[in-house]
């Protein structure tokens, strides 16, 4: 008896998902619990397990495709199927023949399609097995399916159709005799799509303004110059900036409190807490987890929690609830090479504090010019709610703690 394999619920409002990497081909064995695809939801990556022993049947759902929570997206069946390790499933969606042994399919290895071609492929209709590879190890490459197909066959045949079961992800046109040329459409991600949503919601909503400051990091960087062996020591982790800004935050909130509250309807609510989310680059682009009782956190706990959720970014592995409810955002463009720019706010939050990196410049110090490593801030801020006053009154807090770290353990 089949058993279906469905969309789970992937938290609150969302109803739809991208299907992401098959872990597993059609026909391998299967064991309770082993992963088998990873899905895309407007927040997250998830990946969903099997729910028994047995083999997978069929993919009713190719990656790329959008599916509805609850939908059925692959058939699973009792016995015992190709032993194989994780992979993604040949374009051409068939599954080994199950009357020829393990040791007859290993005489003709399938050429490893490289991701591009596998978009070529898909577009054009061609098998894999119908194309010559010419990369390095029996490497399908993009330029052998182009050849492959810009050369007529002889003799003329059909052109071969594309399974059903298999539908294209991506789509590549390239002109005719003018090789380089080609252009590639590819759908976008749930989480790009609620990321462009939610920034035009900001840009059309909020009446956002932006002022601008700059930070003389030179106490910070001699302080984490001095214990910053002494802190990887005791805590198994570098003493970053983010950990300085993250605290100098909590410390502005609290004296304007405008900028930790958020606009309900005719109603401003104000927060005695403060959740500051951390943007960070993730490998299907921007997330912004939070450090929730960011006030409550000490150095050691900011700089462990921002370093775990950098790695469960780049794995997509960062969890939905991990993403909401922040009450104030910091953006580091700083480790991009930024040196100025107006971060978007994230709604329903009222501000957002943007970094830039440091550069070494001349300012005026006690009537002596000297050098110094300079930060440019920025912090955009929904003028609804939050006037330049309490903007610039933000910033400078931030600036006088930045320069003067003594003040985060005084609390003056």
């Amino acid at each position: 008896m089949a058993i279906e394999l469905k969309v789970p619920p992937v938290g609150e409002s969302v109803s739809e998902v991208q299907i992401g990497e098959w872990l597993k081909p059609e026909g391998s064995s299967v064991r309770k619990d082993e992963n088998l695809v990873t899905i895309e939801s407007e927040k997250a990556t998830i990946e969903i397990p099997s729910p028994a022993d047995g083999v997978l049947q069929k993919i009713l759902r190719r990656k790329g495709e959008m599916a509805k929570v609850g939908e059925i997206i692959a058939h699973l069946g009792s016995g015992t199927g190709v032993e194989s390790k994780p992979s993604v499933p040949s374009e051409s969606g068939k599954k080994p023949s199950a009357s020829k042994p393990s040791t007859e399919e290993s005489t003709k290895e399938s050429p490893k399609v490289m991701p591009a071609a596998a978009r070529a492929l898909a577009a054009s209709g061609v098998s894999a097995a119908d194309v010559t590879a010419s990369g390095p190890g029996g490497r399908l490459l993009k330029e052998d399916v182009q050849r492959h197909v810009a050369t007529p066959p002889t003799p003329p045949s059909p052109a071969p159709t594309k399974p059903a079961s298999a539908p294209a992800t991506a789509s590549a046109v390239t002109s005719p005799g003018l090789s380089g040329r080609e252009e590639e459409v590819v759908p976008m991600s749930p989480l790009r799509r609620t990321v462009a949503k939610r920034l035009v919601e900001a840009q059309n909503t909020m009446a956002m303004l932006t002022t601008f400051n700059e930070v003389d990091m030179s106490a910070v960087m001699t302080l984490r110059k001095s214990y910053q062996e002494a802190f990887q020591a005791r805590y198994n982790v570098k003493l970053g900036f983010m950990s300085f800004f993250v605290k100098a935050a909590v410390d502005a909130l609290r004296l304007v409190p405008q900028l930790n509250a958020e606009i309900r309807g005719n109603n401003v609510v104000y927060r005695n807490y403060q959740d500051v989310g951390v943007a960070i680059g993730g490998g299907k682009g921007l997330v912004v987890p939070v450090l929730r009782g960011a006030d409550r956190m000490s150095f050691a706990e900011v700089e462990i929690a921002i370093n775990e959720f950098a790695k469960r970014a780049k794995d997509n592995k960062i969890k939905m609830e991990e993403l909401e409810g922040g009450t104030f955002t910091i953006s580091n463009g700083g480790v991009y090479g930024s040196l100025l720019s107006t971060p978007i706010i994230n709604p329903p939050q009222s501000g957002i504090l943007g970094l830039h990196s440091i550069q070494d410049r001349p300012i005026a110090l006690e009537g002596q010019v000297v050098i110094r490593p300079m930060m440019n801030l920025a912090l955009s801020y929904d003028h609804r709610i939050v006037d330049g006053r309490e903007a610039v009154t933000f910033l400078k807090r931030i600036k006088e703690v930045i320069e003067n770290p003594a003040r985060i353990l005084l609390e003056v």
